[in-house]
């Protein structure tokens, strides 16, 4: 959703729905959540993983597109559940901030700067391990070296093109990250690289229809789609962007592959959600049987 023909179909998209919501505005409990995040909890097997990984647990954030209006409530929101869930890991899976209409060097920085405030918020989760990011689209549509540098100054790792391991009783897990598929410079093989082929994966990549090129990892984590952020009842999203089409959200098996694309916490464009609630994930790894 980088480009502005991506931005324009967007918009007209919910114009479309808009006198659609505004007759449904007495279902706010129901249909308008943007500012109401959920809590979708699920279990993934990983055949690699080893026992002593077993019960391990990720909360997902994505897609917070931070702004001092409408994104830092749901996120104020989002961490203060996440704190009560007390997950050993939080990862968040890119567009932390949003690229403006206009790519103006001045209006490029003002945009990087919403990542201070994004970044004081986000270090008040507490998780055992810690918090690790990739970035998406819009971070590198505005300054990613400086939204990256923010991150890490409040504790929180960036990924791009490069892995971590995590080690429990003597067994390794691993978590990479790769750069920006639509507007970065991704490479799986450097991300990969030092990774023993017999540990397992866990790649944050900001774009879920990657997932079909990804080799060499047990368990990719996405966002992007928003999962249509707007979705119309029987009809389903009127727009997705480019690499969040196929695999827009939820759980999916690609091949030896597991993908999950959460739908995002933050919204662009309009500041609405239509039957498409903001989403915290709760992954508990467990080792296949």
């Amino acid at each position: 959703m980088s480009s502005s023909t991506s931005r324009r179909k967007f918009l007209q998209a919910g114009a479309a729905v808009a006198a659609a919501g505004a007759l449904a505005v007495v279902g706010d409990g129901v249909i308008f959540e943007a500012n109401r995040p959920q809590l979708v909890s699920i279990e993934i097997p990983l055949s690699r993983l080893a026992e002593s990984w077993d019960g391990f647990r990720i909360v997902q954030l994505s897609d917070l597109h931070y702004d001092d209006h409408f994104s830092a409530v749901p996120l104020t929101k989002a961490v203060a559940l996440i704190n009560r869930l007390q997950p050993d890991l939080v990862v968040v899976t890119g567009d932390f901030v949003t690229t403006p209409f206009g790519r103006h060097r001045s209006d490029l920085r003002r945009a990087a700067r919403a990542i201070e405030p994004c970044a004081r918020l986000l270090a008040q989760m507490g998780a055992r391990v810690g918090i690790v990011g990739c970035l998406g689209n819009h971070d590198l549509g505005t300054d990613p070296a400086y939204v990256s540098a923010v991150l890490e100054s409040h504790g929180i790792s960036v990924l791009r093109n490069r892995s971590m391991p995590l080690e429990r009783d003597g067994a390794r897990l691993w978590l990479a990250g790769l750069d920006d598929v639509l507007e970065g410079k991704p490479d799986l093989a450097l991300a990969l690289k030092g990774v023993p082929p017999a540990e397992p994966v866990v790649l944050l990549a900001h774009e879920p229809d990657f997932a079909d090129y990804v080799t060499h990892a047990d368990l990719q984590l996405s966002g992007h789609s928003h999962g249509g952020q707007i979705r119309i009842p029987l009809l389903g999203a009127p727009y997705l962007p480019a690499m969040g089409r196929k695999y827009p959200r939820g759980l999916r098996q690609i091949g030896p592959l597991t993908l999950y694309t959460n739908i995002g916490l933050g919204t662009i464009v309009v500041p609405m959600r239509l039957d498409c609630p903001p989403e915290v994930t709760l992954i508990t790894l467990r080792r296949a049987r």
